[in-house]
């Protein structure tokens, strides 16, 4: 008889080749792993290399995760106030709309802030000073707008607060897999990215171009890790949920993190978290309604489910083959969990 396990497996094997070309996907119950496995190759020519369990991939948008956690980390030691405006960091915003702007709303998304900009924007421009100054797409406060321009300018405030880069901060999560702009004698075995006709095949540096345009360092995007070290991250808060000891967060600020900060019919948000609104969320219909996780473009995503004391790490390149919607396939790879792992 089959195990269990060989739903998961067949998922992401009937993905590989065609939906992405490399893979590893990752589960822990109760802080424990409990499967691991690697899938494919890092491209799709003669360069391929194999992907392990430690592979390193592009994080893409679970780098806010970790930048979210380095905030909250600041808040926790006073350094940081959640509500309080944060034009005593950002003095360009004390006039106008912006001086309303918390950290909190840069977390939850609601800060009005654009979501991004197209790259052919920014080429000639300070992408920072861009993030920090464009006119805002709605009122501080009033809906949730998903926006790398807000945790860009987290990124800037968190090295102003500490007076050292983001880079040597990420340092602070003690994991050598884990960082901005990988040695170029470990780019070869990093799984490539898009052929996006301005770069050529992206492999072993950011996907994303504003990232890109930050010399790879920033608060959205720009982190290379493994499936261990975002499982790390996450079983900070759901240790806090389940009464286990970590060291990075007082329990019930990660709490916090992971409960309804903003409102959205589609997709809820805490603190750096986004939270199971419906079955349409990549999670897909079997995780639990207190389930958080995150997504990444460039096909990474992780969700834990607090009353299980499941977490699920699934990182791919899924834009090698293009910027096809990855719902579908994260949301089978969930229920496939699910399936093999709710006894």
């Amino acid at each position: 008889m089959p195990s269990t396990e060989a739903r998961i497996d067949d998922v992401l094997r009937a993905a590989l080749g065609r939906r992405f070309t490399g893979a590893v996907a990752r589960v822990e119950r109760g802080g424990e792993l409990i499967y691991e496995r690697a899938f494919g190759v890092t491209r799709m020519d003669e360069e391929r290399a194999p992907v392990y369990v430690d592979t390193r991939f592009d994080l893409a948008s679970l780098t806010k995760l970790f930048v979210s956690t380095l905030a909250l980390r600041l808040v926790a030691d006073g350094r940081l106030e959640l509500h309080e405006p944060l034009t005593a960091w950002v003095p360009r915003w004390t006039q106008g709309e912006r001086a309303r702007i918390t950290a909190a709303m840069l977390l939850a998304h609601t800060s009005g802030m654009h979501s991004g900009a197209d790259y052919r924007e920014l080429l000639d421009c300070d992408v920072a000073a861009f993030a920090l100054e464009r006119p805002l797409a709605a009122e501080p406060g009033t809906r949730v707008v998903y926006s790398d321009l807000g945790m860009i300018a987290l990124g800037v405030i968190l090295e102003r607060i500490e007076s050292r880069s983001l880079a040597a901060q990420i340092g602070d999560f003690g994991r050598a897999s884990l960082g901005f702009n990988p040695d170029t004698r470990e780019r070869w075995a990093i799984p490539a990215t898009e052929d996006d006709g301005w770069r050529g095949r992206v492999q072993g540096y950011v996907h994303d171009e504003k990232a890109y345009l930050l010399n790879g360092i920033a608060g959205h995007a720009g982190l290379f890790g493994t499936a261990a070290d975002v499982a790390s991250l996450t079983e900070v808060y759901l240790a806090a949920h389940r009464g286990r000891r970590q060291s990075v967060l007082a329990s019930d600020l990660a709490r916090s993190a992971t409960a309804c900060c903003a409102d959205d019919p589609v997709l809820r948000r805490g603190l750096g978290w986004a939270l199971k609104t419906t079955d349409q969320n990549s999670c897909g219909t079997r995780f639990g309604p207190s389930s958080f996780g995150h997504t990444g473009f460039t096909g990474t995503c992780v969700w834990a489910d607090p009353e299980r004391d499941l977490q699920a790490v699934l990182l791919t390149n899924s834009v090698y083959f293009g910027r096809d919607d990855s719902r579908p396939l994260r949301a089978a790879f969930y229920d496939a969990v699910i399936e093999a792992f709710s006894s």
